[in-house]
């Protein structure tokens, strides 16, 4: 009994040992940042894993960090893992602490197309200032619907994953919504890939965190001219001394 439990211990351990670690590695509009390590027997138990990681990791932006980016990995080259975008989500506090009480959450699905071929399926979340009629939700939905297909026709994958994340979806449909109600907030909750397109070109610029513009250094002021004094006023002029006498030889 004690030679079986040995042997099964034996097996598990050398299957352990001939694993191999592959390196994970974002797509290109995240400047292909290694997002980890993860283990696997073969390339083939690597093929379609998904891993996530935050907005904050990969940009550096503290603001960002209730917003998950998912990668799903489509391509492997030797132990190095290439993915591409599978969606993201919201952290379930930050979702909290949007709908509070007295506060309505009207939630939508649209599918969209961008306009290289991508099917992406986004979840807007809209958060009223107080509570509204079941009406007047409807037309929100029907808002958000027409300003998110419209915005995401006009646009490419990685430009839209860029209005995803930085909010500038959400703030487009937001402000169309305001015509019906006060809006306090809208929110893309979630999305995911239902089709891939056509893959992002290789030169396409990262996307990164907004940076600061520093303020404007003001020219330094030139130092002002000594003001003249009238003549009158100046203090003479000391009076040349003669030169000392050279000391006379003593005899």
């Amino acid at each position: 009994m004690a030679q079986k439990t040995r042997a099964a211990a034996k097996k598990v351990k050398d299957k352990w040992r001939a694993k191999e670690w592959y390196k994970i590695y974002a797509p290109e509009m995240f400047s292909k940042m290694q997002l980890g390590e993860t283990p696997a027997d073969s390339a083939d138990g690597v093929m379609g894993r998904i891993t996530e990681a935050t907005v904050q990791d990969l940009t550096g932006d503290f603001s960002k960090m209730h917003i998950k980016i998912k990668f799903k990995v489509t391509d492997i080259r030797g132990l190095d893992a290439h993915t591409m975008f599978a969606g993201h989500d919201l952290t379930s506090d930050y979702v909290r602490r949007l709908t509070r009480r007295k506060r309505t959450k009207t939630d939508a699905v649209v599918d969209v197309t961008t306009k290289d071929g991508w099917q992406v399926r986004i979840k807007p979340m809209a958060v009223s200032e107080q509570r509204i009629q079941a009406s007047q939700e409807t037309a929100i939905r029907g808002i958000m619907d027409i300003e998110i297909k419209k915005a995401a026709s006009e646009c490419t994958i990685g430009e839209l994953v860029k209005m995803l994340i930085m909010g500038d979806l959400a703030k487009r449909a937001s402000d169309a919504s305001k015509i019906i109600v006060p809006i306090k907030r809208i929110e893309i909750r979630r999305s995911e890939v239902l089709r891939t397109g056509k893959m992002p070109e290789p030169g396409e610029a990262p996307i990164t965190a907004p940076q600061e513009e520093a303020p404007a250094e003001e020219p330094e002021a030139a130092p002002a001219p000594a003001p003249e004094v009238p003549p009158a006023e100046r203090a003479p002029a000391p009076e040349e001394l003669p030169a000392p006498a050279e000391e006379e030889k003593k005899e």
